[in-house]
Protein backbone atom coordinates (compact mmCIF):
# COMPACT_ATOMS: atom_id res chain seq x y z
CA UNK A 1 0.00 0.00 0.00
CA UNK A 2 1.39 3.40 -1.05
CA UNK A 3 1.24 6.11 1.60
CA UNK A 4 0.70 9.63 0.28
CA UNK A 5 3.27 12.17 1.34
CA UNK A 6 2.15 15.05 3.55
CA UNK A 7 3.11 17.57 0.84
CA UNK A 8 0.92 15.86 -1.75
CA UNK A 9 -2.03 15.62 0.67
CA UNK A 10 -1.55 19.23 1.69
CA UNK A 11 -1.38 20.28 -1.98
CA UNK A 12 -4.67 18.45 -2.66
CA UNK A 13 -6.28 20.21 0.27
CA UNK A 14 -5.07 23.63 -0.86
CA UNK A 15 -6.11 23.03 -4.47
CA UNK A 16 -9.63 22.10 -3.37
CA UNK A 17 -9.86 25.20 -1.18
CA UNK A 18 -8.49 27.31 -4.05
CA UNK A 19 -11.05 25.88 -6.49
CA UNK A 20 -13.87 26.61 -4.06
CA UNK A 21 -12.63 30.20 -3.74
CA UNK A 22 -12.20 30.88 -7.48
CA UNK A 23 -15.03 28.56 -8.56
CA UNK A 24 -13.63 27.25 -11.82
CA UNK A 25 -10.20 27.22 -13.45
CA UNK A 26 -10.24 27.57 -17.23
CA UNK A 27 -7.18 26.76 -19.35
CA UNK A 28 -6.92 26.81 -23.14
CA UNK A 29 -7.10 23.21 -24.33
CA UNK A 30 -5.41 23.91 -27.64
CA UNK A 31 -2.07 23.46 -25.92
CA UNK A 32 -0.77 19.90 -25.54
CA UNK A 33 0.62 21.01 -22.19
CA UNK A 34 -2.68 21.37 -20.34
CA UNK A 35 -1.46 19.93 -17.02
CA UNK A 36 1.79 21.90 -17.26
CA UNK A 37 -0.15 25.15 -17.87
CA UNK A 38 -2.60 24.31 -15.08
CA UNK A 39 0.28 23.67 -12.68
CA UNK A 40 1.93 26.99 -13.63
CA UNK A 41 -1.39 28.78 -13.07
CA UNK A 42 -1.77 27.24 -9.59
CA UNK A 43 1.84 27.92 -8.58
CA UNK A 44 1.36 31.66 -9.27
CA UNK A 45 -0.95 31.85 -6.25
CA UNK A 46 0.90 32.67 -3.00
CA UNK A 47 -0.96 29.89 -1.15
CA UNK A 48 1.12 27.40 -3.11
CA UNK A 49 4.56 28.89 -2.41
CA UNK A 50 5.57 25.74 -0.50
CA UNK A 51 4.78 23.47 -3.45
CA UNK A 52 7.38 24.60 -5.95
CA UNK A 53 7.76 21.07 -7.28
CA UNK A 54 5.32 20.82 -10.18
CA UNK A 55 5.10 17.03 -9.71
CA UNK A 56 3.36 17.48 -6.34
CA UNK A 57 0.68 19.67 -7.92
CA UNK A 58 0.18 17.23 -10.82
CA UNK A 59 -0.06 14.33 -8.35
CA UNK A 60 -2.57 16.31 -6.30
CA UNK A 61 -4.78 16.96 -9.36
CA UNK A 62 -4.60 13.29 -10.29
CA UNK A 63 -5.57 12.28 -6.74
CA UNK A 64 -8.48 14.78 -6.62
CA UNK A 65 -9.85 13.56 -9.96
CA UNK A 66 -9.46 9.87 -9.02
CA UNK A 67 -11.33 10.46 -5.73
CA UNK A 68 -14.16 12.31 -7.49
CA UNK A 69 -13.42 15.62 -5.75
CA UNK A 70 -12.95 17.57 -9.00
CA UNK A 71 -14.22 17.32 -12.58
CA UNK A 72 -12.11 18.18 -15.60
CA UNK A 73 -14.28 18.94 -18.64
CA UNK A 74 -13.83 20.31 -22.12
CA UNK A 75 -15.79 23.51 -22.84
CA UNK A 76 -15.33 24.59 -26.44
CA UNK A 77 -11.64 25.38 -26.84
CA UNK A 78 -11.05 25.40 -23.10
CA UNK A 79 -10.72 22.86 -20.35
CA UNK A 80 -12.36 23.67 -17.02
CA UNK A 81 -11.59 22.26 -13.59
CA UNK A 82 -14.58 22.29 -11.23
CA UNK A 83 -14.96 21.08 -7.62
CA UNK A 84 -17.68 18.42 -7.28
CA UNK A 85 -20.26 18.38 -4.47
CA UNK A 86 -18.12 15.72 -2.79
CA UNK A 87 -15.14 18.08 -3.14
CA UNK A 88 -17.09 20.94 -1.58
CA UNK A 89 -18.02 18.74 1.40
CA UNK A 90 -14.36 17.76 1.80
CA UNK A 91 -13.34 21.45 1.93
CA UNK A 92 -15.90 22.04 4.70
CA UNK A 93 -14.35 19.11 6.60
CA UNK A 94 -10.88 20.61 6.12
CA UNK A 95 -12.14 23.90 7.50
CA UNK A 96 -13.66 22.27 10.56
CA UNK A 97 -10.42 20.35 11.16
CA UNK A 98 -8.42 23.61 10.99
CA UNK A 99 -10.83 25.61 13.17
CA UNK A 100 -9.14 27.48 16.03
CA UNK A 101 -10.13 30.24 18.45
CA UNK A 102 -7.74 33.18 18.42
CA UNK A 103 -6.14 34.19 21.70
CA UNK A 104 -6.25 38.00 22.06
CA UNK A 105 -3.46 40.02 23.66
CA UNK A 106 -5.75 41.11 26.48
CA UNK A 107 -8.72 39.24 27.89
CA UNK A 108 -11.99 41.25 28.01
CA UNK A 109 -12.92 39.49 31.30
CA UNK A 110 -16.04 37.93 29.77
CA UNK A 111 -16.82 34.25 29.42
CA UNK A 112 -18.54 32.77 26.39
CA UNK A 113 -21.01 30.14 27.48
CA UNK A 114 -22.29 27.83 24.77
CA UNK A 115 -25.50 26.02 25.61
CA UNK A 116 -27.06 23.45 23.33
CA UNK A 117 -30.13 21.28 23.15
CA UNK A 118 -29.67 18.77 20.35
CA UNK A 119 -32.28 16.00 20.39
CA UNK A 120 -31.52 12.28 20.63
CA UNK A 121 -32.43 11.78 16.97
CA UNK A 122 -29.29 13.86 16.20
CA UNK A 123 -27.05 12.13 18.73
CA UNK A 124 -24.14 11.78 16.29
CA UNK A 125 -24.16 15.52 15.60
CA UNK A 126 -24.46 16.30 19.31
CA UNK A 127 -21.47 14.11 20.20
CA UNK A 128 -19.38 15.48 17.32
CA UNK A 129 -20.25 19.06 18.36
CA UNK A 130 -19.30 18.31 21.97
CA UNK A 131 -15.97 16.77 20.84
CA UNK A 132 -15.22 19.83 18.71
CA UNK A 133 -15.91 22.17 21.65
CA UNK A 134 -13.40 20.20 23.71
CA UNK A 135 -10.83 20.39 20.87
CA UNK A 136 -11.33 24.17 20.73
CA UNK A 137 -10.47 24.53 24.42
CA UNK A 138 -13.95 24.83 25.93
CA UNK A 139 -14.59 23.57 29.47
CA UNK A 140 -17.70 21.70 30.45
CA UNK A 141 -19.92 23.16 33.15
CA UNK A 142 -22.57 20.52 32.36
CA UNK A 143 -23.03 18.07 29.48
CA UNK A 144 -24.66 20.72 27.31
CA UNK A 145 -23.11 23.86 28.82
CA UNK A 146 -19.54 24.74 27.83
CA UNK A 147 -17.43 27.82 28.54
CA UNK A 148 -14.51 29.59 26.84
CA UNK A 149 -12.85 32.90 27.75
CA UNK A 150 -12.36 34.31 24.23
CA UNK A 151 -14.50 35.55 21.34
CA UNK A 152 -15.78 32.53 19.43
CA UNK A 153 -19.08 33.51 17.82
CA UNK A 154 -17.76 33.00 14.25
CA UNK A 155 -16.43 29.56 15.12
CA UNK A 156 -19.68 28.51 16.81
CA UNK A 157 -21.68 29.89 13.89
CA UNK A 158 -19.51 27.87 11.49
CA UNK A 159 -20.05 24.70 13.58
CA UNK A 160 -23.79 25.37 13.74
CA UNK A 161 -23.93 25.63 9.94
CA UNK A 162 -21.61 22.67 9.40
CA UNK A 163 -23.78 20.38 11.52
CA UNK A 164 -27.03 21.77 10.07
CA UNK A 165 -28.26 23.09 13.41
CA UNK A 166 -29.94 26.39 14.28
CA UNK A 167 -29.88 29.12 16.96
CA UNK A 168 -32.66 27.37 18.88
CA UNK A 169 -30.36 24.37 19.29
CA UNK A 170 -27.09 26.20 20.00
CA UNK A 171 -26.84 29.55 21.79
CA UNK A 172 -23.92 31.69 22.99
CA UNK A 173 -24.14 33.73 26.18
CA UNK A 174 -21.68 36.40 27.35
CA UNK A 175 -21.28 36.34 31.13
CA UNK A 176 -19.15 38.32 33.57
CA UNK A 177 -18.79 35.64 36.21
CA UNK A 178 -19.29 31.95 36.80
CA UNK A 179 -19.98 30.46 40.23
CA UNK A 180 -17.97 27.31 39.57
CA UNK A 181 -14.59 28.48 40.94
CA UNK A 182 -12.84 25.25 39.96
CA UNK A 183 -13.64 25.73 36.25
CA UNK A 184 -12.80 29.46 36.39
CA UNK A 185 -9.43 28.71 38.03
CA UNK A 186 -8.70 25.98 35.48
CA UNK A 187 -9.50 28.30 32.57
CA UNK A 188 -7.42 31.14 34.00
CA UNK A 189 -4.48 28.80 34.65
CA UNK A 190 -4.58 27.24 31.17
CA UNK A 191 -4.95 30.56 29.32
CA UNK A 192 -2.83 32.53 31.82
CA UNK A 193 -5.44 35.26 32.18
Amino acid sequence: MKIKSYASTSASKRILEFLLLVGVITIASTSPYFIYNLTKFILKDKRFKYFKEEGKIRDAFSYLKRKGLIRIEKDGNDIVVIPTEKGKRRVAKYKIDDLKIAVPRAWDKLFRVVIFDIQDSQKIKRNAFRRKLKELGFYSLQKSVWVHPFECSKEISFLRDFFGLDKKQIEILLVKSIENDIIVKKIKDVYKI
